[in-house]
């Protein structure tokens, strides 16, 4: 006679089999998103760093260079011919601008940031389909057939022996509803 096992019905995995890949395929799905996740992330912190060092950078040159050049830049503008007032609002102008300039640079890139929009949008549609997944019912065991022998060191093996056995009507009423 054949084997039972050797059936193409028994291409069917066992509920452990089954859980096990699911377990897997969510474990390598949750990563995939966490690994988007951190590349939109890393795009945006470069875009971050690059506006912020353009601020601190006007910032600086506003605070601490400023006293220093304008003095050195206005007496060289005096003896240009204006005078000396007129040389000191030219140099104020001029690093006013400079500041403006870098402010916009760093305004536009702050502008340019965005959350991660992809792994939103994954991590929406994960969920989505999560939500519309049922489990499949327990396949029932015969009031007539006994349980596998299961050593009581797991808590699935002490949970099956503490369970009543399902006789097939109960079975295929709860699987219906």
């Amino acid at each position: 006679m054949s084997d039972p096992g050797n059936n193409a019905g028994s291409a069917d995995r066992s509920l452990g089999q089954l859980v096990a890949a699911a377990t897997a395929e969510m474990s390598a799905l949750v990563h995939d998103e966490i690994a988007l996740a951190k590349a939109e992330v890393r795009q945006d912190v470069k875009r971050g760093l690059f506006g912020s060092v353009a601020m601190i950078g006007a910032a600086v040159l506003l605070l601490f260079m400023m006293p220093m050049l304008s003095f050195a830049a206005a007496y060289g503008i005096h003896h240009l011919g204006p005078g000396l007032a007129w040389s000191f609002l030219i140099v104020a102008g001029g690093y006013f601008v400079l500041a403006i300039l870098l402010g916009l640079i760093g305004w536009l890139k702050f502008r340019k940031l965005k959350p991660p929009e992809k792994s939103i949008a994954s991590a929406k549609q994960t969920a989505a389909v999560l939500q519309g997944v049922k489990p499949h019912p327990r396949p029932a065991i015969g009031a007539g057939t006994s349980r596998p022998a299961v050593s009581g060191s797991t808590l699935a093996g002490k949970a099956m022996e503490k369970a009543p056995v399902q006789d097939k009507a109960s079975a295929v009423a709860r699987s219906s509803t």
